[in-house]
């Protein structure tokens, strides 16, 4: 009995000069292309490179791994301390802030209260006292090189379930009083 997986035997083409139809497999060989290749080769230059027919099929979404995502406070963080050191514009903060707490961020972003000259300040600690649900009062400690500032934040939760910042203010190292105070 002839096995299955092999080829079968040519089969003479009608009206072909070789008397032969070149034989059929199940997995044709991949296609040859000519490519250029340095030093030793074919005249013009090309050689005969095995290469796949056809473009490897790619699923259309492959799996992504969940983004962990910051917590209000860690984010809100962020957001403040890159607008009081001067990299992010005031405006940035108009959607993520509710009353009088936009004016201030203004206000203090004037002063530039955490700009520096040498290490850019960093988050270095945030806390935070829940006083009701959906409120959140933060602290964060900044750092920038040897100093330490702090920074105090109220967050409360809107019915879009949005949290957003209601009061900023920020504190640091406090000035030597004089006779004039």
């Amino acid at each position: 009995m002839p096995d299955p997986t092999t080829t079968p035997a040519p089969v003479p083409a009608p009206g072909t000069g070789t008397g032969f139809a070149p034989a059929r497999t199940a997995n044709p060989a991949p296609a040859l292309a000519a490519v250029p290749v340095a030093g030793r080769a074919a005249p013009g230059g090309h050689r005969r490179v095995a290469r796949p027919a056809t473009t490897p099929v790619v699923p259309a979404q492959t799996p992504r791994r969940p983004v962990p995502q910051l917590r209000p406070t860690d984010h809100f963080a962020e957001l403040l301390l890159g607008v009081l050191s001067g990299r992010r514009p005031v405006h940035s903060m108009l959607r993520h802030t509710v009353g009088r707490a936009y004016d201030d961020l203004a206000h203090l972003a004037e002063r530039g209260p955490l700009r520096t000259r040498g290490a850019c300040p960093v988050v270095r600690d945030i806390g935070y006292f829940e006083p009701r649900p959906g409120a959140l009062e933060v602290f964060a400690r900044i750092g920038a090189g040897g100093r330490l500032r702090a920074l105090a934040f109220r967050l409360e939760q809107g019915r879009d379930l949005r949290w957003r910042c209601t009061a900023v203010e920020v504190g640091g190292p406090r000035r030597p009083r004089s006779d004039d105070d």
